[in-house]
């Protein structure tokens, strides 16, 4: 058996809002003229990004709740370089978003951030520095 990842799906609160919060990140989705609830984006390295409103996806999910607290995953955007990644962090952050880490050189070699999207999944900003 050999499974492969080619689908992300987050359950959003507010539809609208998701997709304005990863447009800003440059992902264009389009949403499902036969499920309003639902949105998808097709991303230029094969990975499919889905978006589902909590109305559409928790009747298949009997007990579902709202997960607390921290992000239990975190959605990862490279950058082409450090400057890229402070100008999305101050963008995003501009924007009302909550930043949760800021832009900052980590010990392995990349400019990193992280923000929150509007249900508080955790996405990071990243890109190498350059060679010293």
């Amino acid at each position: 058996m050999n499974p492969r990842l080619n689908t992300i799906d987050l359950i959003v609160a507010d539809l609208e809002a998701a997709m304005a919060f990863y447009a800003r990140l440059g992902l264009d989705f389009k949403v499902d003229p036969q499920a309003p609830e639902h949105a998808g984006c097709d991303l230029p390295n094969g990975l499919h990004v889905m978006l589902d409103g909590e109305g559409f996806r928790t009747p298949f999910m009997p007990g579902w709740t709202r997960p607390q607290g921290g992000p239990r995953a975190l959605l990862c955007f490279e950058f082409d370089g450090p400057a890229e990644v402070d100008a999305a962090y101050a963008d995003l952050t501009g924007a009302g978003h909550r930043g949760i880490a800021a832009p900052f050189d980590a010990f392995w070699g990349m400019r990193y951030a992280t923000v929150a999207d509007p249900d508080g999944n955790g996405v990071d900003l990243y890109a190498s520095l350059p060679a010293s």
